[in-house]
């Protein structure tokens, strides 16, 4: 059973807001504003999030806004000044050109039963290493840990870690069931 992290949440209720004038000032205008962030965006989910970081923004200066009647104006600002800000951290990463480039395939990369077999390949010569050996080889590149740190699970010096390890990965590009696969 899951305890549900908001427990007002889970019984209906709501919690009322510190600022009733800012709740039903967003109610009442939500749909003017929504129109005015569509206006800034070509995306209908985009335009609803940079509105809800512009009342977001607008309820933390709540307080500190002298004339409510002229909020529509701050809201308005706060959603040009939060797009023009996405805008310029923007990252171009798409380019227009005749032809798609699409990447060579490479041998494993698509078939998943080469990648299997590729797969079974390595760890039927990996158990072929030594016990040490393949201990330091799985923590180091399976695991991911670094060489001081297998080093400290085996309880032995990094020098031993790199000469073990150099001397495993040796045997397993000499492996004849490797080879083929290269």
């Amino acid at each position: 059973m899951t305890t549900p992290v908001c427990t007002s949440a889970s019984h209906g209720q709501r919690r009322p807001s510190p600022y009733p004038s800012f709740a039903s000032y967003v109610r009442a205008r939500q749909p003017v504003l929504l129109r005015t962030a569509r206006s800034l965006t070509a995306n209908p989910s985009d335009a609803e999030d940079l509105l809800q970081t512009a009342l977001a923004k607008t309820y933390v200066a709540w307080e500190r806004i002298e004339d409510h009647r002229a909020v529509d104006g701050y809201v308005r600002r706060a959603l040009l000044n939060t797009r023009t800000s996405q805008w310029r951290k923007r990252k171009v990463d798409e380019y227009v050109c005749d032809e798609l480039p699409e990447p060579e395939p490479t041998g494993g990369e698509g078939d998943q039963a080469e990648r299997q077999a590729l797969h079974d390949a390595m760890w039927r010569a990996i158990m072929k290493l030594p016990d040490r050996q393949r201990a330091m080889v799985v923590l180091r590149y399976y695991e991911d840990l670094s060489e001081v740190q297998t080093a400290e699970v085996l309880g032995v010096s990094v020098g031993t870690v790199k000469s073990a390890v150099s001397r495993a990965l040796g045997k397993l590009r000499e492996d004849p069931e490797l080879v083929l696969v290269r």
